[in-house]
C-alpha cells in the first residue's frame, strides 16, 4: 500500500511539473502578434531606412544656409644656388658665389558661400525630401498591418490544425472502441468476420489520418514559430481566443456596401497615402530638374591673414565678398535629359497609383465577398455537422441492433468525421476572412500590440 501511494505521488508531482512546464510555454494570439511587431526583419530595416530619409531632409534644408568652413596652411621652402656668371646691364659679367635660402609662411582663412538663386531647385528638393518621408513612415504602418494578419493567419492555420487533430484523435478512438465491441460479437457469433476485417481497415485508415493529421500541425506551428523567430525546437501551446464560445459571431454585419468600403480603404490604407506622395515627390523632381534652366546665383565670404611667423599672423587680414553669376547656355543636353527623365519617373509614379487603387478596389471586393460565402458556408457546415452526428447514432444504434450494415455504420462515421473537420476548416478561414477585410481597409491595428 505504501508502494501504491508513492506511486501516486509521483505521478501527481509529475503531473504538476508537466503542467507548470506546459503553462510556461502558452502562446496567445496577442502574443505573437507583439512578438512578430518586434522581430520582423523587413519591418526593422524598414525603420533604419527612416534615418537616411531624415538626413535627406535636413540636408535639403541645409543647403539654403550658407556653409562655413575654417582652412590653414603651412608653407616651408629651401632654395639651393650653385652660382655662376651673368651678364649685368652695362655688359659686364658678374660672377655669382653659391647661396642657399629658406622661407616660410603661415596662413589661416575662415570662409564659405550660400546659394542665393538656383531656380527653385533647393524649395523642390526640400519638398520631395519631406514626401519621401512622409511616405517612407506610412510605409513603416502598412507593413505592421501586414505583420499583424500575416501572424493572425498563421496562427488561425496552427489552430486549425490542432483542432483537426484532435477530431482525429477522437475518430480513432471511436473506432477502436467499435472495434471492439465487433470483435467481441464476432465472439459471440452475433456478427460475420467480414465485420470484423472492415472495420480493421477503418480503424486502420484513421491511424494513418491521424499521423497525417500531427505531420500537418507541427508543420503549421514550425511556420508560424519561423515567422516570428522563435525557436522551432520550443513546444508551445496555442491558445484559441474564440475558445468557449457556442456560436461564431456574425461578422458581416460591421461592414457597409461594397462602395462604401472602397472609399474607407482609399482614405485609410497607408499604402495609398505612400503612393500619392510619391507621386508629389516625383513632380518635385520635375521641378528640381527644371532649375538648370535658369541662372544660378552664389555669394561667397571670406576672412583670413598671412604671415612668416604665426604670432603675426592676423597681422595683415584679409575680408572678401564676391557674387557669382552662372548662366546656362548650352549643358551638352544634359538639362533637357534630366528633366525628361523627371516627367518619366512622374508619370511612371501616376500609373502605380492607379495599379495600386484597381488592386485595393479588387482586394476588397474578394475579402468582402469571401467573408459573406464563408459565413453562409458556415452556417451550412454547422448543421451538417449535427445532421451527421445523428446519422451516425442511428446507423450505430442500428447495427448494434442487428438492422444495419457495417458499411452503414463505416459511411456515416466517415461523414461525420469529414463534417466536423469542414466546420473547422471554415470557421478558422472565416476568422481569417474578417481580419483580411479589416486589412485591405487599412484598419488593422497595430498599436495596441506594441505597449
Amino acid at each position: 500500500q505504501e508502494l501504491i501511494m508513492k506511486k501516486y505521488l509521483f505521478s501527481f508531482l509529475f503531473l504538476i511539473l508537466s503542467l507548470s512546464l506546459f503553462a510556461q510555454n502558452q502562446l496567445t494570439l496577442n502574443e505573437a502578434v507583439s512578438i512578430a511587431l518586434q522581430k520582423n526583419s523587413t519591418l526593422i530595416k524598414q525603420k533604419n531606412n527612416l534615418s537616411s530619409r531624415k538626413a535627406d531632409v535636413k540636408s535639403a534644408y541645409g543647403n539654403l544656409i550658407p556653409s562655413l568652413g575654417l582652412s590653414g596652411n603651412w608653407n616651408w621652402q629651401r632654395i639651393d644656388d650653385d652660382g655662376g656668371s651673368q651678364t649685368d646691364f652695362f655688359g659686364n659679367e658678374v660672377n655669382l658665389p653659391p647661396s642657399t635660402a629658406f622661407s616660410r609662411s603661415y596662413s589661416a582663412g575662415l570662409g564659405g558661400s550660400v546659394t542665393l538663386f538656383d531656380g527653385l531647385s533647393n524649395y523642390a528638393n526640400i519638398s520631395r525630401s519631406e514626401n519621401n518621408l512622409e511616405a517612407a513612415e506610412y510605409d513603416v504602418q502598412r507593413i505592421k498591418q501586414d505583420i499583424v494578419y500575416s501572424t493572425s493567419d498563421l496562427y488561425y492555420t496552427a489552430l486549425n490544425a490542432s483542432e483537426l487533430l484532435k477530431v482525429r484523435e477522437d475518430n480513432v478512438k471511436y473506432n477502436e472502441k467499435l472495434f471492439e465491441t465487433i470483435r467481441e460479437k464476432n465472439k459471440l457469433g452475433s456478427v460475420a468476420i467480414a465485420d470484423v476485417y472492415s472495420q480493421e481497415v477503418q480503424l486502420g485508415n484513421a491511424q494513418l489520418a491521424l499521423i497525417e493529421a500531427k505531420n500537418n500541425y507541427e508543420k503549421s506551428i514550425d511556420n508560424l514559430l519561423d515567422y516570428l523567430s522563435l525557436d522551432i525546437l520550443e513546444d508551445y501551446e496555442l491558445v484559441n481566443p474564440y475558445a468557449g464560445s457556442n456560436e461564431v459571431e456574425d461578422f458581416t454585419a460591421e461592414f457597409e456596401d461594397l462602395e462604401t468600403l472602397v472609399d474607407v480603404a482609399l482614405n485609410n490604407r497607408f499604402d495609398y497615402k505612400s503612393q500619392k506622395l510619391i507621386v508629389e515627390s516625383a513632380y518635385d523632381g520635375i521641378t528640381s530638374a527644371q532649375g538648370g534652366l535658369f541662372p544660378r546665383l552664389t555669394g561667397n565670404y571670406s576672412f583670413g591673414g598671412s604671415s612668416t611667423n604665426i604670432p603675426d599672423i592676423f597681422n595683415r587680414r584679409v575680408l572678401s565678398a564676391s557674387l557669382s553669376l552662372s548662366i546656362p547656355i548650352f549643358s551638352n543636353f544634359n538639362t533637357e535629359a534630366n528633366i525628361q527623365s523627371a516627367k518619366v519617373s512622374a508619370k511612371n509614379a501616376e500609373e502605380d497609383l492607379t495599379v495600386l487603387e484597381r488592386k485595393i478596389k479588387m482586394e476588397i471586393s474578394s475579402a468582402y465577398l469571401n467573408l459573406q460565402a464563408l459565413k453562409q458556408a458556415l452556417d451550412v457546415s454547422s448543421k451538417n455537422v449535427v445532421a451527421a452526428g445523428e446519422r451516425r447514432k442511428i446507423n450505430t444504434e442500428r447495427y448494434n441492433l442487428g438492422s444495419g450494415t457495417i458499411l452503414d455504420v463505416l459511411q456515416a462515421d466517415k461523414d461525420y468525421t469529414d463534417a466536423v473537420r469542414n466546420n473547422i476548416d471554415v470557421k478558422f478561414q472565416y476568422y481569417s476572412a474578417k481580419d483580411a477585410l479589416v486589412n485591405a481597409l487599412g484598419k488593422l491595428d497595430f498599436n495596441n500590440y506594441e505597449e
